[in-house]
């Protein structure tokens, strides 16, 4: 089965993680996937998780906190394919649970740089392809630290609510263009490499107050899991939802 036969997916932070299950995830279904990221030795990796029978990828090295590269990889697209039907938002990074007393200018300046100013620079480019084609789908990887208060530290928690915002006003605002935009909010997850976290460094202040919520999480996601949760945003069997979040976090916040 492809879902996305011939649909061009661009996707951030595609090295590691859930970037790269969900490139080697749309490549598998039929997409020409173009998958960036700052890491390029491990850009190379992504075709190990992949079925050769069914390989389309094209690799670009970009850092996703600067707004000149983010841009000139949405132009490579479309240069390169045409057009660019699949936009994914996925390049992010933690902020060690740091709270707002306790955040430095350069933490919040780079927290800020990539979960939110990227997936702005990315989404604002791709839509000039996306509006004159009047079809496009966006998803922007948040997280359930954009729904709640305490599952993160102050600029990774802003980020993400900031990111879902977005996510509320392109999808209505370009509805009629026939483009989508939805946001997926995982919980915790396995293996995670882009996501690490200094569990020896995290505030005082933090450990008295966030470790029972965690106690709650009853299942940590795999990056898998999440992937296809951006394939069914992807496809055509999500056609009718739009400017939603969907939540992959096992049943964490469902207490």
């Amino acid at each position: 089965m492809t879902r996305l036969k011939d649909k061009v997916a661009l996707i951030t932070g595609a090295s590691t993680g859930l970037g790269r299950r969900i490139s080697s995830l749309f490549a598998s279904e039929g997409a020409q996937v173009v998958a960036t990221d700052i890491n390029e030795a491990d850009l190379g990796l992504i075709k190990e998780y992949t079925d050769p029978r069914n390989f389309s990828m094209h690799t670009i090295v970009a850092d996703m906190s600067s707004q000149k590269e983010i841009e000139a990889a949405v132009d490579e697209t479309v240069k390169k394919y045409g057009r660019i039907d699949i936009l994914v938002n996925n390049a992010g990074i933690m902020d060690n649970y740091t709270p707002l007393s306790e955040v430095k200018d350069v933490l919040w300046d780079k927290v800020m740089a990539i979960n939110l100013n990227g997936p702005f620079y990315a989404t604002r480019r791709a839509l000039q392809s996306m509006v004159a084609a009047r079809s496009g789908i966006i998803i922007n990887i948040a997280s359930v630290a954009g729904l709640y208060g305490a599952r993160a530290g102050t600029a990774y928690t802003v980020s993400k609510h900031g990111l879902i915002g977005m996510t509320k006003n392109v999808g209505y605002i370009y509805a009629e263009q026939g483009i989508r935009c939805n946001a997926i909010a995982p919980g915790r997850m396995e293996s995670c490499e882009d996501h690490e976290i200094d569990y020896t460094r995290i505030s005082p202040l933090v450990r008295e107050t966030i470790p029972e919520g965690l106690a709650l999480n009853p299942h940590i996601s795999r990056p898998t899991e999440i992937a296809r949760i951006a394939l069914f945003l992807a496809s055509d069997d999500s056609s009718f939802i739009n400017g939603e979040v969907i939540t992959g976090d096992g049943g964490w916040t469902a207490y």
